[in-house]
C-alpha cells in the first residue's frame, strides 16, 4: 500500500536529537550550553526565535509552565527512573527532598533546597521533553539576562523597584510587549520581582546527568508501578478491564457525583478572586447561559479543594468515592501516573451525571465484574509500556480508550477531533483503525467548541521535536492533530492480539482487533498561531467543556457494551 506520509523525520530534529543522547551517554554531566546551536539550528516550531536577539516570550512560556517554580535556584539536573537509581548514583535519597511541581506538565520531581533537582522519567520520551525545555528556558533566560544588563544604567537612573511603575519601565526597557508581560506576572504571581533579581543577578548555565539510561531500568519503573496496583487490587489479574487513558478528576467526577451534593461549594463563590465565576453561577441559575451546571460544580471543586480552607474536602470526596466502588492508587517511587481502579458493580448510578443518560437496563451492571481502569496519561513512549504491562497482568481488555491534549493545524482550542489514522513517529507506522467514536456521540455535551471525526493524527517524538516546514509536509497530505501518544498505545494494541511485536514503517490496519478502540483529543494548543495555548495555566473553567464531553462519550460507550455483554451471558 502505498504511503502517505514522510518516511524520514527532519534532519534539524535528527541532529538535535542525536547530539544530545550522544553527550547524556557520558558519566559526567553535560552543560546545556553545548546543545544551545543545535536546538536552535532546528528552527523548532515552538521557539522560531531562539536565535534572535529579542526574546521569545512565548517559548519561554511554554517551557516555565512545564518545569517547576524552583528553577531560578536550580543548577544542576539529574534525570532518572527511580529513587534506587538515584540514590546508587550517590545523588542521595532524594524522596527526602521537598517535592515541587509545574503548571503544565506532570512529573515527579524533588528539589534538595539548594541547587539540585531531580526528576522521575518513565521512558525516552521524557528525554525528549526535558532536554528541548530546559534548552529554551536556557536561552531564553539568558536573553533577558544580557538585555538587563546592558540596560543596568538606564534601570538605576530609572529608580527601578517591584512598583507597578518600575516594572512598566522595565517592560518598556526590554521591549517586551505588554499582552507578554501581563502573561509573565500572571505565571509567576507573586515571585515575578524575585525571578527578575535572579535573571538580572546571574546567566542560567544549567547541566543535566543522565543516571541511567537503559531499557531494563525503565522495565524495573515501569514492573514497580504495576506492583503497586496489584498490591491495592489483588483481585485485578482475574477480573476483565475497560482501560481508560484519561485524567484523575473526569471519570470520578462523573461516576460519583460527588460535587453535585456538596452545597456548601458555592459558598467559595463569596470570597475574594471568585467575581468571575460568581458572575457565572448567576447566569447559570437564570439559564441565561449554554454553560453546564454539571462542568461548573467540577472546576469549583477543584478550586475549592487547592484553597486551604476547602482541603477537607480532598479526604471527604476520596472517601465517598472509596464507599461507591472508586478507588485512587497514586504512584510510589516512580513515574508520576495515578491510577483509579473502578467496580462497575458498586457504582452508585443514581448519583451519577444526569447526562450519561443511562438505559433502562442499567440494573444489569450490579452483576458485572468487570472494572474500569483508568490512568493519569502517560507522556510518549510511557503510553506503550504502560499498556503492555496491563495487557499482560489483567483478566482480560474489553476495549482501550485514550482522551487527551492535542495540537490542532485546522481547529480553534477547545474544539475535539476524532481521529482514525494515526501515523506514529516512534515506530514510523501508520495506523489505521475503527475509532469507535463519532462526531455524534460528542457534539450533544459540547458547548463552545466543534468535534472533527475523520481526522488523521500525527504522534510526535516532542513538543518542541517539530519544525514548521516539517508540520506543513505532514498537513498537506490531511494530518491535522499533533499529538505524544496515540501512536504507542496503538503499537501496544498490535502486540495484544498479534503474535509478533510491532513492525516498523508499515501500514498497519487494526479493524480487526476483538476489543473497542476508541481516541478522542482535545484542542489544547494551536503551534501555527504562535504562543496561543490551553496549558498556559492550570485547566480553566472553559477548558472543562471538552475534557467532559469527551469523557462522558466514553463512559456511555463502556456502560453499554457492559449492558450488552452481560445481557448476551447466558441467564442474561
Amino acid at each position: 500500500m502505498e504511503r502517505t506520509v514522510p518516511t524520514t523525520e527532519s534532519e534539524e530534529v535528527e541532529l538535535y536529537t542525536r547530539t544530545y543522547y550522544s553527550l547524556l551517554r557520558s558519566s559526567a554531566e553535560v552543560k546545556i550550553r553545548t546543545l544551545e546551536e543545535v536546538h536552535a539550528g532546528m528552527n523548532s516550531l515552538l521557539h522560531p526565535d531562539a536565535r534572535e536577539p529579542f526574546s521569545d516570550m512565548s517559548a519561554f512560556f511554554y517551557s516555565i509552565l512545564r518545569l517547576p517554580s524552583c528553577m531560578p535556584e536550580v543548577k544542576r539536573v539529574v534525570l532518572g527512573q527511580n529513587a534506587g537509581v538515584f540514590f546508587q548514583s550517590g545523588v542521595g535519597d532524594i524522596l527526602e527532598w521537598k517535592e515541587v511541581y509545574s503548571v503544565a506538565r506532570r512529573r515527579r520531581s524533588f528539589f534538595d533546597g539548594k541547587d539540585t533537582l531531580a526528576c522521575f522519567i518513565a521512558s525516552r520520551s521524557d528525554i525528549d521533553d526535558m532536554i528541548p525545555l530546559l534548552t529554551a528556558y536556557q536561552i531564553e533566560w539568558n536573553k533577558l539576562h544580557y538585555r538587563i544588563r546592558r540596560l543596568s544604567g538606564a534601570l538605576d537612573q530609572g529608580g527601578f523597584s517591584g512598583s507597578l511603575v518600575g516594572f512598566n519601565r522595565l517592560r518598556d526597557l526590554l521591549e517586551i510587549p505588554e499582552e507578554d508581560f501581563d502573561r509573565l506576572h500572571a505565571i509567576w504571581d507573586r515571585d515575578l520581582e524575585t525571578n527578575l533579581a535572579h535573571i538580572a543577578q546571574k546567566p542560567c548555565d544549567l547541566k543535566v546527568h543522565l543516571l541511567s539510561g537503559s531499557l531494563s531500568e525503565y522495565r524495573r519503573a515501569r514492573n514497580a508501578w504495576w506492583e503497586n496496583i496489584e498490591r491495592a487490587r489483588p483481585d485485578i489479574s482475574e477480573r476483565p478491564i475497560y482501560f481508560v487513558s484519561s485524567n484523575n478528576h473526569s471519570l470520578a467526577n462523573l461516576l460519583s457525583g460527588f460535587a453535585l451534593q456538596q452545597p456548601a461549594l458555592i459558598e467559595f463563590l463569596d470570597q475574594p478572586g471568585y467575581a468571575g465565576l460568581r458572575n457565572e453561577w448567576a447566569d447559570i441559575q437564570k439559564s441565561q447561559t449554554s454553560s453546564s451546571r454539571e462542568n461548573f460544580l467540577y472546576y469549583l471543586l477543584r478550586k475549592a479543594e487547592q484553597d486551604k480552607k476547602g482541603q477537607y474536602l480532598i479526604p471527604q470526596q476520596h472517601e465517598y468515592e472509596n464507599q461507591n466502588g472508586i478507588a485512587r492508587i497514586p504512584s510510589k517511587r516512580s513515574f508520576d501516573v495515578e491510577a483509579q481502579v473502578i467496580e462497575i458493580a458498586r457504582l452508585n448510578l443514581a448519583a451519577a451525571d444526569p447526562r450519561l443518560r443511562l438505559s433502562a437496563n442499567v440494573q444489569k451492571l450490579q452483576t458485572s465484574e468487570a472494572l474500569i481502569l483508568n490512568i493519569d496519561y502517560p507522556l510518549g513512549l510511557a503510553a506503550y509500556d504502560i499498556l503492555a504491562e496491563i495487557s499482560s497482568n489483567v483478566g482480560g481488555v474489553l476495549g482501550v480508550y485514550v482522551m487527551g491534549k492535542a495540537a490542532t493545524l485546522n481547529a480553534v482550542i477547545g474544539d475535539v477531533m476524532i481521529s482514525n489514522v494515526v501515523h506514529d513517529e516512534h515506530s514510523r507506522n501508520t495506523y489505521l483503525f475503527g475509532n469507535c467514536f463519532s462526531a455524534a456521540k460528542v457534539a450533544p455535551d459540547l458547548v463552545f467548541g466543534t468535534v472533527l471525526d475523520n481526522q488523521k493524527a500525527v504522534t510526535v517524538q516532542g513538543t518542541f521535536l517539530q519544525t514548521a516546514d516539517y508540520m506543513d509536509v505532514f498537513y498537506r497530505e490531511g494530518y491535522t492533530v499533533i499529538e505524544m501518544e496515540a501512536g504507542p498505545y496503538l503499537s501496544a494494541i498490535f502486540e495484544m492480539y498479534r503474535p509478533t511485536r510491532h513492525p516498523v514503517n508499515e501500514i498497519i490496519d487494526l479493524h480487526s482487533a476483538p476489543f473497542d478502540i476508541g481516541m478522542i483529543h482535545y484542542a489544547s494548543d494551536t503551534p501555527l498561531g504562535k504562543g496561543k495555548n490551553l496549558g498556559a495555566g492550570s485547566l480553566s473553567y472553559m477548558g472543562m467543556d471538552s475534557t467532559y464531553a469527551a469523557s462522558l462519550a466514553i463512559l456511555r460507550r463502556i456502560l453499554a457494551l457492559e449492558i450488552e455483554r452481560l445481557s448476551s451471558q447466558p441467564g442474561g
